[in-house]
């Protein structure tokens, strides 16, 4: 949400600059309150649709990295399902398969073990954002339980505060997690010629009271992704010498989408022991509009029960684990959609494309720089 402010014109009240034909069914058309009467169908959107005017064209805007085009099947599909609730499982069963169908496929995507060993849980989310913060809480809660049972206490008797350790190309929304829910952030510094995580610095930052390592697979300023394998030898190995069992959580908003494509080679995922949980964004490579975004835990125990809440307002008992409660089910139908139609093959072409775009473009630069 942005933060907005009443701007008044001269006259000292907030008006809507319209056509005439408008102004003949309402004198004035107030900015910041409601009209006091209703205007015509057309004549409402017409207005709106003239301030809108004003915004730039997603489809040139290559500043956020969000999906801004889907074909026509997929486009229909959400509309057909935009007033569908996806928190009542109970009358939008099918809806709710489909979200599970999904975190199924991306826990298949990222390598998760299988159900008889556990089994992979997940939630879709708004957006990545929304996705960090539950997995941020999920650490700091398996951290508090942790220290309880050392301590001989119950967990919210612990007062100490744990920390969260991740390098400064980190997305605006871990600071955030970290500010909202009281966690001391011990930022890795970047250096003139490293923009990704310092893992020496790393390892010399961890002690007790660490809940996990954040690491990017896929920068927000240079697209880069973090070294999460030597990181998770580097946890071994502090673990195995220390006793020090600190997992990561990989933000891959950006690149989890892409890698499995892309880069199958490289192991960031839950091949590694470490990683315990994964979040990534429908609405950026998983080709949905926003916003929708995934997390993604390696089995059931890496999600405390303690934060899993079970409600009964829709008549069946639903459990939940996200900061809100009613969505629309469209962006979740859109995303199935993605990766029924597309499958492994179109994804990898696409990501593909996408990647040999952005070497044409940083060579270009380079070469301007020259």
């Amino acid at each position: 949400m942005s933060l907005s402010y009443h701007v008044l014109d001269k006259s000292g009240k907030a008006t809507i600059s319209c056509l005439s034909r408008y102004i003949e069914e309402n004198d004035e058309i107030p900015k910041l309150k409601m009209p006091q009467q209703a205007l015509s169908e057309k004549s409402a959107s017409s207005i709106i649709r003239s301030e809108l005017r004003l915004d730039g064209n997603p489809d040139l805007n290559l500043a956020s990295f969000v999906t801004t085009e889907i074909d026509d099947e997929c486009h229909n599909l959400m509309v057909e399902n935009l007033n569908k609730n996806l928190a009542d499982t109970s009358q939008y069963a099918h809806s709710s398969e489909l979200q599970d169908r999904c975190i199924n496929i991306l826990a298949n995507l990222f390598h998760a073990p299988p159900n008889d060993e556990g089994g992979a849980v997940g939630t879709a989310t708004i957006g990545s954002s929304e996705a960090i913060m539950l997995g941020g809480l999920a650490l700091k809660w398996r951290w508090r339980t942790k220290q309880a049972e050392k301590q001989g206490k119950k967990p919210e008797e612990v007062t100490t505060r744990c920390n969260l350790i991740f390098s400064a190309a980190v997305h605006v929304s871990v600071l955030k997690l970290c500010r909202y829910f009281d966690i001391d952030a011990r930022i890795i510094p970047l250096e003139h010629d490293c923009y990704t995580l310092n893992i020496d610095q790393v390892i010399a930052q961890c002690d007790e009271n660490t809940c996990g390592v954040l690491a990017i697979l896929g920068t927000t300023l240079t697209g880069e992704f973090e070294d999460i394998k030597r990181l998770n030898i580097a946890l071994l190995k502090l673990k195995n010498e220390n006793g020090l069992d600190i997992p990561i959580h990989v933000d891959g908003a950006s690149g989890a989408m892409v890698a499995p494509f892309v880069f199958p080679e490289i192991e960031w995922d839950f091949r590694l022991e470490q990683v315990r949980s994964i979040n990534t964004s429908g609405h950026k490579y998983g080709l949905v509009l926003p916003g929708l975004g995934w997390i993604v835990w390696r089995r059931k125990e890496d999600l405390p029960e303690d934060l899993i809440f079970h409600v009964n307002y829709l008549g069946v008992d639903e459990p939940t684990f996200n900061l809100n409660f009613s969505r629309s089910a469209a962006n979740v139908i859109g995303q199935y959609y993605q990766f029924l139609r597309l499958g492994v093959q179109g994804y990898r072409k696409i990501m593909e494309l996408a990647v040999d775009n952005a070497k044409y473009l940083a060579d270009s630069l380079t070469s301007m720089s020259e």
